[in-house]
């Protein structure tokens, strides 16, 4: 995985090299990707060692720099936007009033906030966890001031989510996400795709940081089986020490037959599509903040940081030349 991959500009064009350090004015309009050759297994698989390649050729279809706030282009919404499979909608976001702002089955202790949200009040409080500097879009999780954690539902944290459900969605291509992955006790930075209908699963988990364990990070696809109804989950998890301090790209390319995750866009695992990839998925970056389930997160507690960054350099899709 220290190794890089060098990335075809075009279809079989001139080389360059997929150095994360490389700061890029804008991602390249088309791409071409490499993945294994032979049929891909029922279960996910890490790509080590040689082995033959085939080129997929993309172009771009949807790219956001964050050379402005993200809330002016209208691509993003900053909650959950809900869908039409209740109850297996699971990500419509909790109970009550913190309805599409935070997923209450995962033990999380963050709200999502914006700065037209009023929690429980009537008057917008103004929060506003997205900052922009120099093309860099941060996403800050906070302390919820005392003040305001009445108002907050008592949540610990503030943060910030944005999701492309309102206004894009895609079948098959390449996601992708340029980022720096924060650390600390409690803090669980994502960038994830769900079933544009709202039903779930499927999800596909681009990538995952594990905020208790520096450098570690996961790229998991989930399904239902199709026999057992029971959700089936496949993680891969890597490491990347410098992934806190550096800028690295993290993707998932979703064929017909074949989902293959890049880091640096080198292939490092891939799994057979499971069943219930059917329809057109749209993205979901978020900073939470404590988990129940997951590992290597925990809970916040004294020694998570009052104020932790999620960094996020851009945001790019493309779709397969073939479809």
């Amino acid at each position: 995985m220290a190794s890089r991959l060098l990335i075809l500009l075009g279809f079989f064009g001139m080389l360059a090299p997929a150095f994360a350090q490389v700061d890029l004015a804008a991602a390249p309009t088309r791409l071409a990707l490499q993945v294994k050759s032979d049929p891909p297994g029922q279960q996910c698989r890490r790509i080590e060692g040689e082995f033959p390649l085939v080129a997929v050729s993309l172009h771009e279809t949807f790219h956001d720099d964050f050379n402005d706030h993200p809330l002016l282009s209208g691509r993003w919404t900053p909650h959950y936007a809900g869908g039409a499979a209740w109850p297996e909608a699971r990500y419509w976001g909790g109970d009550g009033s913190d309805f599409k702002r935070k997923t209450s089955y995962n033990g999380e202790q963050q709200i999502y906030v914006d700065p037209r949200y009023a929690g429980r009040g009537t008057t917008p409080l103004g929060l506003d966890p997205f900052r922009v500097r120099d093309g860099v879009l941060s996403i800050i999780a906070s302390r919820t001031p005392p003040e305001l954690k009445p108002v907050l539902f008592n949540n610990d944290y503030v943060s910030g989510i944005l999701t492309t459900q309102d206004s894009f969605a895609q079948k098959h291509g390449y996601f992708e996400i340029r980022a720096k992955i924060p650390v600390g006790d409690g803090v669980w930075p994502a960038f994830w795709l769900l079933a544009n209908d709202g039903g779930w699963p499927p999800e596909l988990d681009v990538v995952e940081g594990r905020g208790e364990e520096p450098g570690s990070l996961v790229m998991t696809t989930h399904w239902r089986h199709p026999d057992t109804q029971r959700i089936e989950s496949c993680p891969q998890d890597f490491m990347l020490p410098d992934a806190s301090r550096n800028f690295h790209n993290y993707g998932a390319l979703w064929e017909r037959d074949r989902i293959t995750y890049f880091i640096d866009r080198k292939p490092v695992a891939d799994i057979k599509v499971p069943v219930g990839f059917d329809d057109p998925m749209y993205m979901i970056v978020n900073l939470a903040m404590g988990a129940k389930y997951f590992k290597g997160v925990g809970f916040v507690d004294a020694e998570t940081p009052n104020s932790v960054a999620f960094e996020i350099d851009r945001v790019s899709v493309y779709q397969i030349d073939a479809y």
